[in-house]
């Protein structure tokens, strides 16, 4: 009799490690497998939402997330705005996160395209309670802290099929770090600054809460630039205090270093 109730708890035991475990432990869906190309111009100012639904081991931290753009849906192609607020403030990240069974999902917008022109390779379109997205991207999350401004001034790595642009005579805003590294601005975000405006973006430096050895400067190119992943198809990306993301630039990652 011992023995069968042993065997019973054991049972129970690997059970609830098992539902624990599943809680614990997602593997996302491989919703690039079948991206096509799609080219987006006159994309500066316009307004857009990234939806991310994160999995992969909640125990020791290595997460990534699947991340989705709302560009060209919801209206977006002729109103210059793809995350109307009428969808974008209906969305309940829990229910996504039910909805599609991940670790966890983030509501990452509003935000502004400072790029001119976009090419992208977009997978898999889903439902967010009504505001629709593409897949666009995976994001490297291992060891990033989900407390607010974990990101900021951070190197995160992100795996895309991308050309982003900025247009000859037009100005970008640049951050440079102590190692040398620049990094351009692509989007403006309006998330925990929502009074933040575009038109003062030349200034944001005198704003922004530079750690030790970084610079911001916002000069007027005198030749097209053009971000680009390494021949691997990493990119890395920044953010600052603002919640703005910026893409490293030279090397492999662009066309030149302004």
């Amino acid at each position: 009799m011992k023995s069968k109730i042993t065997v019973a708890i054991v049972l129970l035991l690997g059970i609830v490690s098992f539902f624990v475990y599943s809680k614990l432990v997602v593997t996302l869906p491989n919703d690039g497998a079948d991206a096509k190309p799609f080219t987006f111009k006159d994309t500066r100012g316009h307004r857009y939402t990234e939806m991310f639904l994160i999995g992969g081991n909640a125990m020791t931290k290595d997460l990534k997330a699947n991340v989705y753009n709302t560009w060209g849906l919801n209206g977006g192609a002729t109103t210059g705005d793809s995350c109307p607020a009428a969808l974008l403030d209906k969305v309940d990240i829990k229910s996504v996160k039910e909805q599609y069974g991940v670790l966890a999902s983030f509501k990452n917008g509003p935000r502004m395209w400072t790029l001119d022109w976009i090419e992208v390779e977009m997978g898999k379109e889903l439902d967010f309670g009504g505001m629709k997205a593409r897949w666009v991207n995976w994001l490297d999350l291992k060891g990033l802290s989900t407390e607010p401004g974990a990101a900021d001034y951070k190197n995160i790595t992100v795996g895309r099929h991308t050309k982003f642009g900025f247009d000859k005579g037009k100005q970008v805003f640049i951050l440079d770090d102590p190692e040398g590294n620049s990094w351009a601005m692509k989007s403006f975000s309006q998330i925990t600054y929502p009074d933040q405006k575009f038109e003062e973006l030349p200034t944001l430096g005198s704003r922004l809460k530079l750690p030790p050895g970084w610079k911001f400067r916002a000069p007027v190119l005198e030749q097209d630039l053009v971000l680009t992943p390494d021949k691997d198809g990493i990119a890395h990306i920044t953010q600052d205090n603002f919640g703005n993301t910026y893409d490293r630039v030279g090397g492999p990652y662009s066309s030149y270093k302004p």
